[in-house]
This record gives structure tokens, sequence and C-alpha cells, in this order.
């Protein structure tokens, strides 16, 4: 293992940018063990830990750095308060359902404290009250029913008015004794502890095929295979899956600002409200004097235009919020990717019902860190055949979509068809290619076909096809992040096609202007 400290491209993470992460090898041969765990997130990494702690022979495969996605650019908040999210369940699953989810979150926030999330060794991890607060007196009864609906789930959230935020709130949701982290600090020691109990870690090792058979085959993009008896996909969205979960899942991007502010200001707490196009907040550890104030919200699509502006508005809410945001130190920037499921729950189990050894974990909705605690918990007993959790059945990803759920469902699908089609009578001729200013994209359409064009910062144009490798998506680019992105399922791509995030596992092919 090389410890040399690789900065990933683009903008970096706070996290990022201030834990040090051993740098594992690539895989360079084939490979045949008892478990395959593909993706170095917090859901990789936590079920590749809990199984080599079993004594299976496990080795973790990720296609860039550990961390390198959701996981290193989350916000960081360990809890079993989610927005909104009990009086949802209360109808979609009922009383015993809401209960059941609960308690897999709070499960998760003990087995985090017990893998090393302890206020009392572990830098940047610190417990506080969660809340979800509104300030438009017209939704107090919307908390009211929160908290109501959290009560009977088991959870001890109570009613406040008065909290550690700037200005006046209506009413919110507080749920004490929660936990807040460090999440690349924290889980790099988890992915030591792996490496520790025998797993090994291949990095910069990008997965491309999954194939059942009597043992399960894994196709590497250098041409190394795996085979394994089991193995799990917890790489963000799945690789491969029936079409009846694909479907059932959206990808979001949220932006995230973070700066300085005096430690007197601390707000003390981890925030969320549905409101302002939801805005999430809570502070770190900083220099003395000082704590980094962590802004999140305005979510979008993939694909979907108004970055410039979506800034904009989340660092005017930031600044007309918390006064001196920014006055002690530059403003970080990052953004950070997820995956919603159309009922609100993840998928964390057998892939589909055809199949006893390939598990998937996916569509944690934003709440990774306890999600992809729990999803460790939870694979490594369908794996080890022992007693498995009550929650079981709640996030089998073979489960059927309650009915209230289906016209969302259909909705999202039109959307998505929508970019699969992709309506050439609205693209670009090829010509608007030469008027695209630096470090700007488009696509266009050359000989009667779409094409992702790109103008580098030396002035230099290259084109690439705009079909999304996974499933023949249209992309559209990114310009503050400089990628073109699919709107379908989430796949990202360098502007010369390099894929950055999958599920696609092959490049844009260049094209020709």
């Amino acid at each position: 293992m090389d410890d040399t400290p690789v900065r990933a491209a683009g903008p970096l993470s706070h996290w990022l940018a201030t834990a040090h992460r051993p740098q594992y090898p690539r895989l360079d041969q084939d490979l045949d063990v008892d478990i395959a765990v593909i993706g170095g997130g917090v859901a990789g990494l936590a079920t590749a830990r809990e199984l080599a702690a079993a004594g299976r022979e496990t080795v973790l495969i990720e296609a860039d750095r550990i961390l390198s996605g959701t996981t290193g650019h989350t916000s960081g908040k360990l809890t079993a308060l989610h927005g909104l999210l009990y009086e949802r369940l209360r109808h979609s699953v009922g009383p015993e359902g809401a209960g059941l989810y609960a308690a897999a979150q709070q499960d998760a926030l003990e087995r985090a404290a017990a893998l090393g999330a302890d206020p009392a060794g572990t830098p940047g991890c610190e417990r506080l009250p969660a809340l979800t607060y509104v300030r438009d007196p017209g939704r107090v009864g919307e908390i009211r029913a929160e908290v109501t609906a959290a009560r009977a789930a088991g959870l001890d959230a109570r009613v406040v008015t008065e909290t550690g935020l700037p200005f006046p709130v209506a009413a919110a949701v507080q749920l004490p004794d929660q936990l807040q982290i460090h999440p690349v600090g924290f889980l790099t020691g988890l992915a030591e502890a792996f490496t520790a109990a025998g797993g090994r870690i291949f990095e910069q090792t990008r997965v491309t095929a999954v194939h059942e058979h009597a043992r399960i085959r894994i196709d590497t993009a250098d041409g190394a295979v795996v085979h394994a008896a089991e193995a799990v996909l917890a790489c963000l969205f799945p690789l491969v899956g029936p079409v009846s979960l694909l479907i059932r899942l959206s990808p979001r991007r949220e932006l995230v600002l973070a700066a300085p502010i005096p430690e007197a200001a601390d707000p003390q707490g981890m925030y969320l409200t549905p409101e302002d196009g939801i805005r999430s907040v809570r502070t770190a550890p900083y220099a003395p004097g000082q704590r980094l104030l962590i802004v999140a919200g305005e979510s979008f699509r993939p694909g979907e235009n108004g970055h410039a502006e979506r800034w904009a508005r989340l660092e005017g809410w930031a600044r007309d919020s918390f006064p001196g945001f920014g006055a002690g130190g530059a403003v970080q920037r990052w953004a950070a990717q997820d995956l919603d499921s159309a009922d609100h729950l993840p998928f964390v189990g057998h892939l589909h019902p055809g199949t006893q050894h390939l598990y998937v974990a996916t569509g944690f909705g934003g709440w990774g860190l306890t999600g992809g605690i729990m999803a460790g918990r939870l694979l490594t007993a369908h794996i080890l055949g022992g007693p498995r959790p009550s929650w079981t059945e709640l996030f089998d990803p073979r489960r059927l979509p309650p009915a209230r759920e289906l016209p969302a469902l259909v909705t999202a699908q039109a959307a998505i068809a929508g970019h699969y089609l992709g309506d050439r009578r609205h693209l670009a001729a090829a010509e608007a290619a030469e008027a695209l200013p630096p470090g700007e994209g488009a696509v266009v359409r050359i000989h009667g076909h779409p094409c992702a064009v790109h103008r580098d910062a030396d002035g230099t144009l290259r084109a690439v096809a705009a079909r999304c490798t996974h499933m023949g998506c249209l992309v559209a680019f990114n310009r503050d992040e400089q990628a073109w992105e699919c709107p379908c399922h989430g796949s990202r791509f360098a502007p010369d096609g390099r894929v950055l995030q999958g599920p696609a596992t092959t490049p844009l092919a260049p094209r020709e202007l």
C-alpha cells in the first residue's frame, strides 16, 4: 500500500481536503475470492468491514479513490431525523413500517459509535441535536404531525420554537443526541480496520460488467477478472439490475458552500428545512475562535441548466441568514450526488428475485451515512446466513412500490423518456459550436446526429458522442463542474468523454467536427 496523497480532479470537499487517505493499488491480476464488494463509499466500506471482521475473505473494488464520490461530499450528518419523512412513511408503509425505519437508523447510530464515531476520541465527531424547522407559521402543522409520527416510531422527538439559529423559526422537530462527523476521517479508519482484518482494497479499478454464473464474474476495464461466491453492488447507481428496480431510482445533485464563522455564532445543531428549496446547515471544527459553517441546498437533476443562479441563491441565503459568513476566510464550494427512491426507502438486499448471491445497497435519498452503516449490518446478515434484523423486508429491493407512489413514478419515467428520445429539432446546428466560449459545452447536430462539443481553456474544440454509454440518454453540460451529465441515471463524463461517475462504464466516443 502506497501512502502518497493523491488529489482528485475537480473541487475537493472540505472533508477530502483535510483528511489523509491511504492510496491502494490497482487490480492487475485475476482473483478468486469469497466476497467482492463494488464501491468504496460508506455502504461498501461498512459492508466490507463487517464481513472481514466475521472472518470472510473480502475484497473491495473502487473505480476511483475510496470516498471520492458521494460519501466524500456528504454533509456528515449521522441522524435518525430525516426531514419530514416519518409522517410520509406513516401513510405509505404504516406506523409499523415507520417504526422499523426508525429502529434501523437508531441501530446505525449505535453501530457507528461502536465503529469509532466517538466524540471522546475521534476528531470532528460531536453529539448534537438534529432539527427540521419551518419559518412559515402556516407549516407548523407539518412539524407537529412529524413529531407525532416520529414519537410513534420510537424516537424521542419534540416540538421546539427556540433554536440556536440566528433567525426566528415558527416551529421545529428536535431529536437530541445525534452525531455529526468528519465523514472521510471516520471512514478512512473503517478502511484501515478492514485491511487490518485481512481485507484488500483495489482503487482505480473500474468494473465494467457483472455476470451471474455458478460463481459471480466481475470484469474490469483493465482486463483483470474477479470470481466471487457473493458480490455486493454498493456503487450509488447499480451497474446492473432489473428494470423494475432501475426505474425507481432518480439521481439528484446538491450544492454545498462552506465558510468560517465566529465560534460564538455556532448554531449548535444540525438543521434542515423544506423551505427555500431545501437548506441544510451544520458546522465543523475549524481554526481557533472559528467554526466552519456548511450550507447545502438547491437540489437539481444532473444536466439541468442554471448552475450560476443556484450558487448565487445559496450563497445569498447563507450571507443573509448568517452574518459574517465568509468574512473570516474563503468560501469553499462543492457538489454531491444522491439517489432517491420512488417510495423514499433504500434498496438493500438481493438484487432481484432470481439471485441468491448478488446484493445491492442504493437509494439512500441523501441519508447515506446511517443508510450505509445499516446496509453493512443487513447485507452481512444475509451473506453469513445468521438472524436478520426486523427491518429486512422493509428495505428489500424486490418489494413492490406502494400504489400512492405510482403517479410520481410514471411522471419521472415520462421525463426520462424525453431524454432518451432527445428531440433533435431543438439541437443547435453545428455552426453554433464555433461560438462557444472557453470552458463551455453544448450538444449540437452534426450530420444529423447529436454531438457533445466543448471548448477547452486554450480554445481547442473537441467533440464526443452525446448519448450516455449506460442506456443512451442525451447528456448535457455542467459548466460549473466541467462535466457532461446524464439526466436519466446520473452518469458523468469529463469534457473529453472519460467516465467520472457511473453507472456508465465506458467513455463517450470521440467525434469528428
